[in-house]
């Protein structure tokens, strides 16, 4: 193992045992990350506070309910984006550009690149176009970087149904951004 996983499984062992400041240390390295796949999701900043809030009570009381220490990534993912959806259910957020989460989500020099790349725009456009199902899995995927099988555990669905969904919705969006539907891109601004 390597000494980042084993300092975060003392750290998750530490806050089983109620270590506060271990516990504390263990948020600080995820918060950006729920924060940013919150917001993706919601488009909201105070309502994407508010899931990650909900979703950092869950952790500290279902802390012990956490098997595999490795898998704390996916399970912190999988808690926040239940806590958005079920805010969805409750309210309609205004919307805001998913390029204003790029900057939360990324590192700096993915941000650069993004910022830079002249697609970008269209690319937000896109997905705003597909079905939510299929914008879930793409904002799992390239936005958080999950692999297929996290994202099945995060959303409690078959890899194979995840793989479906991730190829259909990269089919929707090669055929958008070819310009088959340059039309409805501009109705989606």
């Amino acid at each position: 193992m390597n000494n980042a996983v084993d300092c975060e499984e003392d750290l998750i062992e530490r806050s089983r045992s109620g270590d506060e400041d271990a516990f504390c240390v263990l948020v600080g390295q995820y918060q950006r990350l729920l924060f940013g796949t919150a917001y993706l999701i919601l488009k909201d900043s105070p309502a994407a506070e508010e899931a990650v809030q909900e979703t950092i009570i869950k952790m500290w009381k279902h802390l012990s309910s956490l098997h595999d220490s490795q898998s704390i990534r996916a399970w912190l993912i999988r808690i926040v984006v239940n806590e958005s959806k079920q805010q969805l259910r409750k309210k309609k957020f205004i919307t805001v550009p998913l390029d204003e989460a790029a900057e939360i989500t990324e590192s700096d020099d993915t941000d650069e690149l993004m910022i830079h790349n002249e697609d970008h725009h269209e690319l937000v456009k896109a997905l705003a176009l597909l079905s939510p199902e299929q914008k879930e899995v793409i904002i799992l995927r390239y936005f958080t970087e999950l692999t297929v099988p996290e994202i099945a555990k995060v959303t409690d669905t078959r890899e194979g149904t995840i793989k479906s969904r991730l190829s259909r919705a990269l089919d929707r969006l090669h055929e958008i951004l070819s310009g088959g539907e340059e039309s409805l891109v501009r109705e989606a601004i």
